[in-house]
């Protein structure tokens, strides 16, 4: 995978929770997607529409969609959440539950639907023993949905999807995923967990740009959102500019209002078309081979570790402490010696993926007891 990722060498690469390198196929994607605009324009516009066919597919098939026809493309996970929470019916009184250490798409999105009368009931995740099982002990006659992360972003707590899913089908409850920090790094079918709602950008484990996610809505759901944004893609019959009535699209284009991001587009399929190649059962195996291994070398140095010890509540996410150093200059002196990493959840989050060297979070952990004796010393 070195040829893939030829990342600078003296960079400790550990930050694919926040945003991900692109692989040279995807870089190679870009250049020839931007030569061939500068040569022949929109010529080929028609193979542009095949790539984003393509990703569609390739969508469909890491969330187990049943159809591309289900892929909606996002700007970004903040308005794919928002093209939900906003489309839906609510009634004053409904209640959404969600967990309190949400990064802010997946909360303030869920907080701004007080004017219609809709409460956000929130679990506190770091007092929670079984969040599966309290998340649904929070919902009451009210609740309308349990809207959650995958995996939590500060200290990578994976939850059960199967078993909110199972839970929310017999009782009624829609289920939406904010899927942005296991999409690429986690194998599993969302669809046949029962979520009914998926989004998820590109550009963290599954390696692609910032500015293309994905939105999926159940079929059975996807009439019954009012939509918001209104153009010319997302119409039914959206190649003929000169018809004066119109209706939204039957599939997930309703929710695409204008031209795609076509220079996204490319690069997400390119990326996606590795960890095909590479399939997503081997990129979850090299993925937990290397968090237990980084897991091993921090307790071997006596940091703490913050997130889940078991395997199946982890994800890509390894969040830890060093006793009596503050995390903060830690990670200013970690971002210094180029250990690429993020000040979270009250410590510092490293976030290897599939590829990542051995040695390089074996360099990145003692980069970590370099910098926590300069702060000792100072």
């Amino acid at each position: 995978m070195t040829s893939e990722f030829p990342l600078d060498p003296e960079l400790c690469h550990l930050n694919h929770a926040a945003v991900g390198p692109w692989p040279a196929r995807t870089v190679a994607a870009i250049a020839r997607f931007a030569e061939e605009n500068a040569r022949l324009g929109s010529l080929r516009y028609s193979d542009w529409l095949s790539v984003e066919t393509r990703l569609r597919e390739r969508l469909a098939r890491l969330i187990g969609a049943a159809s591309p026809d289900d892929i909606a493309l996002a700007k970004n996970t903040s308005e794919a959440l928002s093209i939900i929470a906003h489309g839906c019916a609510w009634q004053e009184g409904d209640e959404v539950v969600g967990i309190a250490q949400e990064f802010p798409s997946n909360r303030v999105v869920w907080e701004s639907l007080r004017r219609h009368g809709v409460r956000w009931v929130a679990l506190d995740l770091e007092r929670s023993q079984d969040p599966e099982a309290e998340l649904i002990g929070l919902c009451g006659e009210r609740t309308r949905m349990i809207a959650i992360s995958w995996v939590q972003y500060a200290r990578g707590r994976r939850l059960d999807l199967e078993r909110l899913g199972a839970w929310c089908r017999n009782q009624g409850v829609l289920l939406c995923v904010d899927a942005i920090q296991g999409l690429g790094a986690c194998p599993g079918n969302l669809i046949a967990s029962g979520v009914d709602f998926v989004v998820a950008d590109g550009h963290k484990w599954m390696l692609g740009p910032e500015g293309v996610a994905l939105l999926y809505v159940n079929p059975l759901l996807r009439p019954t959102l009012t939509l918001h944004q209104f153009g010319w893609h997302m119409l039914q019959d959206s190649g003929n500019f000169e018809r004066r009535q119109w209706e939204p699209a039957t599939d997930a284009r309703r929710f695409e209002c204008g031209s795609p991001n076509q220079l996204g587009v490319h690069a997400l399929e390119a990326s996606l078309s590795l960890l095909e190649e590479v399939s997503m059962t081997r990129v979850w195996d090299d993925l937990q081979r290397r968090t237990e291994f980084l897991i091993d070398r921090l307790d071997q140095r006596g940091f703490e570790l913050l997130s889940p010890r078991a395997p199946a509540q982890r994800a890509g996410i390894v969040t830890f402490r060093v006793p009596d150093r503050a995390a903060d200059r830690l990670y200013a002196g970690l971002m210094r010696r180029q250990v690429l990493c993020a000040h979270r959840g009250g410590g510092i989050r490293f976030s290897p993926h599939f590829y990542t060297p051995f040695e390089v979070i074996e360099r990145a952990v003692e980069q970590v007891q370099i910098v926590a004796d300069e702060v000792a010393r100072s």
